[in-house]
């Protein structure tokens, strides 16, 4: 048994009539990718992360949350390192694959700030490129509904979901707070 913090997000389609899609828990890194690991579960005993959305969905590819709100305005959040290989930071060699939980970032490798996404499939051209730190334990099935919605441009975004799909809390796992 391992001592890695776990979280997890409560996810709900909001519209008319919300339902929740379910829970995911993710298991994560702080041997690969300690500073990042910090300030995620930072921002999840902080609350930033509640209310947020998904706003970003690209089936077979990956889902992305954590930094933009139902109106699509970026919620603040100071940048940190990015911790992966071709920004210097040798010992993050977790692969991007289906289920990796890793953080996005523009193209200043040192930009990853809240913003995450989940691998819904393999990504091999993303190893060593962005800053993995975490994988799904349990709710890929709630990963493939999100996946699955239906998407389009909204302003200048595009691969932006047709419906809401918000985190409705998110909460580091009780008794997997040691960091």
């Amino acid at each position: 048994m391992n001592n890695n913090p776990k979280v997890v997000f409560t996810v709900a389609e909001v519209s008319d009539r919300p339902y929740e899609l379910g829970k995911i828990e993710v298991e994560l890194f702080p041997d690969k990718a300690p500073a990042t690991v910090e300030n995620f579960l930072s921002l999840v005993e902080s609350g930033f992360y509640k209310g947020l959305i998904f706003h970003r969905v690209i089936k077979g590819f990956m889902i992305q949350g954590g930094g933009m709100t139902p109106e699509f305005q970026q919620k603040p959040c100071k940048a940190i390192r990015g911790e992966f290989i071709a920004n210097g930071y040798m010992q993050n060699d977790l692969k991007h694959t289906r289920g990796t939980l890793s953080m996005a970032r523009t193209s200043d490798p040192d930009s990853a700030s809240s913003q995450f996404f989940i691998m819904h499939e393999d990504a091999p051209h993303l190893d060593a490129q962005y800053a993995a730190f975490g994988r799904v334990t349990e709710g890929m099935n709630v990963v493939d509904k999100i996946a699955s919605c239906k998407t389009g441009r909204y302003g200048f975004y595009s691969d932006v979901p047709r419906v809401c799909i918000m985190i409705t809390d998110a909460a580091v796992v009780p008794g997997d707070e040691a960091r």
